[in-house]
């Protein structure tokens, strides 16, 4: 039986497995004005989400541990090292279908390089329009004909379809200043609930989140990693529109879990053969995951400092 790469074990390893809950459209408040739902949704009357505040837990040991990727040595297949990786958030966009109902003013603290912002009025167009190359505005809602990359390969969502912005959040700071993403994300939820309350089928398609992976260690600490100071970038879409990738859970869980796999992908510190098994599918596994988030961020009009700093030609 074929082993599978090294980065094929390390993006299974990133893809959060979840709860994938069900609920009749009371739950959410507005509904069903409030909520997108799958376009294959055979029942009207339910939704199917998963909660926020469930990925924000599921990175919770590997913020505390690291995330645990069986690798093998490029030289030696049968040397297996375990490499760990501190996951920060690197960046996260929240689009709602109906305006935020309470004033919360956006915060940008330039002291930290981070950027936090919360809406509560104004389509995500009209807040940053005219703001420049830097802005994280979506296609203007008078733009039908606009549309945002789905994470599959295909366009197709139009403009009206990408909601009101409640939440962004970018980082700018270098990793060792940083704090792990659980974190950092029960920081920014005192000043901003909605990161614990919404659901993704609250979620318009164009809400993502990105997660920077920093190796920290690797055991056994004796081996000689050729290639183990590499650091990862994934993209994730946090809606239920995209979560196409549902199974049953665990024997012991009569539920279904959904798996957010990185749609999208940038590297850094990529040396030597350790992730890009020499003969595989690696190389061109990870061009189309880089073109993928190149190609999100220039849909939703993102600037994305993490990805910028991964891709700028004198650091490859």
């Amino acid at each position: 039986m074929k082993s599978s790469s090294n980065l094929e074990a390390f993006l299974q390893a990133a893809t959060p497995l979840l709860p994938w809950r069900s609920a009749t459209m009371e739950r959410f408040q507005g509904a069903p004005s409030s909520v997108w739902q799958q376009p294959d949704g055979k029942n009207k009357d339910a939704v199917e989400y998963f909660a926020l505040s469930d990925l924000w837990e599921h990175y919770a040991e590997s913020s505390a541990y690291g995330l645990a990727v069986p690798v093998r040595d490029a030289g030696d297949r049968a040397v297996v090292t375990t490499q760990h990786f501190v996951p920060y958030l690197s960046a996260v966009q929240l689009y709602t279908a109906t305006k935020p109902t309470s004033h919360s003013l956006g915060a940008t603290s330039r002291s930290t390089g981070s950027e936090t912002d919360s809406w509560s009025d104004d389509s995500v167009a009209d807040r940053f329009a005219g703001s420049g190359s830097s802005s994280w505005d979506a296609a203007s809602d008078e733009d039908d004909s606009s549309s945002t990359y789905d994470g599959n390969g295909s366009t197709g969502v139009s403009a009206k379809q990408s909601g009101y912005l409640n939440f962004q959040y970018r980082e700018w700071d270098s990793p060792y200043e940083r704090v792990p993403l659980a974190h950092k994300v029960a920081e920014l939820a005192h000043d901003y609930p909605c990161l614990m309350s919404l659901s993704s089928a609250e979620l318009s398609p164009s809400s993502w989140m990105s997660v920077a992976w920093y190796p920290i260690y690797h055991i056994p600490a004796y081996v000689n990693l050729k290639g183990s100071s590499a650091c990862f970038l994934t993209y994730h879409s946090i809606s239920s529109v995209f979560q196409d990738n549902i199974h049953n859970g665990p024997e012991h869980d009569d539920g279904e879990i959904a798996a957010l796999s990185p749609f999208g992908l940038a590297t850094y510190r990529m040396q030597g053969d350790l992730w890009r098994r020499p003969g595989s599918s690696d190389p061109r596994r990870l061009s189309e995951l880089h073109w993928a988030a190149s190609s999100w961020l220039k849909q939703v009009g993102a600037h994305h400092p993490d990805f910028t700093f991964f891709t700028s030609s004198h650091r490859q």
